[in-house]
């Protein structure tokens, strides 16, 4: 167990203090986002896009199956439909198609022009297969680029090391909107670009990337554009969550796992037609399919996670870094599967799912390890790989899981034990007396919360626990009555999701716990979550 005896005792005006911190710089208008000429290559890929259009050529997108591909899809689309110029849009399946522009999906191209978004930096032989059959390609990507590029026409990817874009933390559906912002100038066309934030905010913030510097000015926005944008989806989405302000956690945790899951389980282009759906009818119909997908893949993922776990504990002593592989695991969701083991052994894992003698897999990292770096360094054993310092993807035959296995712990072992500790912080102890509705506006001005912003974890230590109630659907959830004996023995009252606590024996309680506004029936109060019960 972790020492909180230097945790400081919080007042709001020291957590006003403490927040105020961690943002160096003053906040950026949307005007002042850099030029998208300063992308490597963008204004080159901007006039041959133009000119295709201009000679009426065949355009194909190909993105991604993640929220971030179907997001910069969409863009696309959406664009593309106002100017009006005919595109194909192919976004692969996971099962059939493998990742990203492959030779396989080249199969099924029959264009002059191929523009990726969010994917592609790593296409080396399906480069090689445009160059043949006489077809440009730009690629438009954000993942960290291998040490051979792929040969195209233009690679648009702030990564690059000849890239002068000033904040590279973006993600592919930001690259793609800026690209497009280019192409508006271009054609000298009247499209209002911020008309896309609402799709581009869901894109920044389930791929998790940074909330701060442009990424919190365009998040900030988008969330205000979901709460009025006429884009049927985004009608849907403000229905759904029955809400006056939406927060970048509901679309964390309500929007984005619905849009992932139809990549995850079925296709990508249930997500893809959503996004684009024309009328609410449309929107409504492709979102109750998302809904029941994510359903499925929630008691996919309850089932193979235990598992999972259950190997782990059976191998012995725990690894630096968890690989662990099943027979008939489901190929989408070994993602999420990687989360909850990190969650849950508090060390980065892989989870690959073994089919046919290959295994397929996706990585998850935490604290200081750079797990993209470690499988790098370990490649020899892998048939492809691709991913950045916390996520990655990668493929090997089932042979050589093992050897893989042994080879990253090794590498895993030049890492101090304190890299491995989970970056989540508590940030302090606060007073239950200080818990109130000025609290939560002082919350709410540093929103929105996320990677590099997170939401402040408060501890309460040895609190004594009055009376423990389920409640729920399946009862599956915890409401705890606590009394704060270091603040006038004041009473509150703790949720603790997907999961019932028993009383322990000395009927003490000392958990982290975030505060969150909670509306219900036209009614608001603090709702306290706990984050881990130490």
């Amino acid at each position: 167990m972790r020492n909180f005896n230097n945790l400081p005792t919080l007042s709001k005006s020291t957590l006003f203090e403490l927040l105020s911190q961690r943002f160096d710089t003053q906040e950026k208008k949307l005007s002042q986002i850099p030029n998208p000429e300063l992308l490597h290559d963008a204004p080159k890929a901007a006039k041959k896009i133009a000119s295709a259009i201009r000679e009426k050529k065949k355009i194909t997108l190909v993105g991604d199956y993640d929220v971030d591909g179907i997001s910069a899809t969409a863009i696309m689309i959406d664009f593309f439909r106002q100017i009006p110029y005919p595109i194909d849009a192919i976004i692969p399946n996971r099962f059939s198609d493998g990742y990203g522009v492959s030779p396989n999906i080249l199969k099924r191209v029959d264009a002059n022009l191929i523009i990726t978004v969010d994917n592609g930096i790593s296409a080396v032989e399906a480069a090689e297969i445009c160059k043949q059959r006489g077809i440009e390609l730009i690629i438009t990507d954000h993942h960290t680029p291998p040490e051979i590029l792929p040969h195209a026409y233009a690679i648009v990817n702030p990564k690059l090391s000849e890239c002068n874009y000033p904040f590279e933390e973006i993600c592919g559906a930001q690259v793609a909107w800026l690209l497009l912002g280019l192409l508006k100038k271009e054609l000298n066309l009247p499209i209002d670009m911020k008309g896309f934030l609402d799709i581009l905010t869901i894109a920044i913030i389930a791929d998790i990337m940074p909330l701060k510097d442009i990424n919190r000015t365009l998040v900030k926005e988008g969330l205000k554009a979901i709460s009025t944008s006429q884009r049927p989806s985004s009608i849907i989405i403000r229905d759904f969550l029955n809400k006056k302000s939406i927060s970048s956690e509901d679309i964390a945790f309500q929007i984005a796992p619905r849009i992932n899951s139809a990549g995850r389980l079925e296709d990508a282009s249930i997500a893809l037609e959503f996004l684009t759906a024309t009328t609410t009818n449309q929107a409504y119909r492709q979102f109750e399919k998302l809904n029941s997908l994510n359903e499925q893949r929630r008691e996919m993922e309850a089932e193979i996670t235990k598992e999972a776990i259950d190997v782990v504990k059976n191998q012995g002593e725990l690894p630096n870094v968890i690989v662990v592989a099943g027979e008939d695991w489901h190929e989408g969701v070994v993602g999420i599967i990687a989360s909850r083991l990190v969650e849950y052994f508090e060390r980065p894992a892989i989870v690959l799912s073994i089919n046919n003698r290959v295994a397929k897999g996706s990585a998850r990292s935490l604290g200081y390890i750079d797990i993209f770096k470690l499988i790098q360094d370990n490649r020899f054993y892998l048939t492809k790989f691709g991913g950045h310092k916390m996520a990655a993807g990668l493929t090997l035959e089932e042979h050589s899981i093992k050897l893989f296995g042994d080879a990253i712990n090794l590498s895993a072992s030049r890492f101090d034990s304190d890299d491995f500790i989970p970056l989540e912080d508590v940030i302090g102890i606060l007073p239950s007396s200080q818990i109130d509705f000025e609290l939560l506006e002082i919350l709410e001005s540093f929103e929105p919360y996320g990677e590099a912003n997170s939401r402040p974890l408060f501890l309460i230590k040895n609190a004594k626990i009055i009376k423990i109630d389920t409640f729920g659907k399946d009862r599956s959830h915890s409401k705890i009555i606590v009394e704060d004996l270091q603040d006038n023995k004041k009473e509150i009252e703790f949720i603790l999701f997907k999961n019932i606590l028993e009383m322990p024996d000395d009927e003490r309680l000392t958990c982290s716990y975030r505060a969150i506004k909670n509306e219900f029936n036209l009614k608001i109060s603090v709702q306290l979550i706990i984050s881990k019960i130490y």
